[in-house]
């Protein structure tokens, strides 16, 4: 008798998992996926924004200013006379917009 009702009630509760799984989803979309697409997002704009004579830091972690820009490589002088070709992909966003200060328009 128990084993039955015990049965019926596992039966009954299968619409509630799915429930459960798609709330479940819901929420990592929310909190961990739509944060990261937007992150990129940002990153994308700030590099696609940079200009001559913008002062970076790399994800290594390496300070220069912007001298030439190409389609995916950036020319940075990190000291007087010295230059390093990188990557764009290697330009740390949150150090780099601590360095320049922000624009006010008048």
């Amino acid at each position: 008798m128990i084993s039955t009702i015990l049965l019926q009630a596992a039966g009954g509760a299968q619409y509630t998992q799915y429930i459960m799984m798609g709330l479940i989803v819901v929420v990592f979309y929310f909190f961990m996926i739509r944060p990261q697409i937007k992150k990129q997002k940002d990153q994308k704009k700030y590099v696609d924004e940079m200009k001559k004579g913008d002062k970076i830091v790399t994800t290594a972690g390496i300070h220069g200013k912007v001298v030439e820009i190409a389609d995916v490589t950036i020319l940075v002088e990190v000291d007087n006379g010295v230059k390093i070709r990188f990557d764009k992909s290697a330009i740390s966003l949150e150090a780099s917009k601590a360095l320049n200060p922000p624009v006010t328009k008048a």
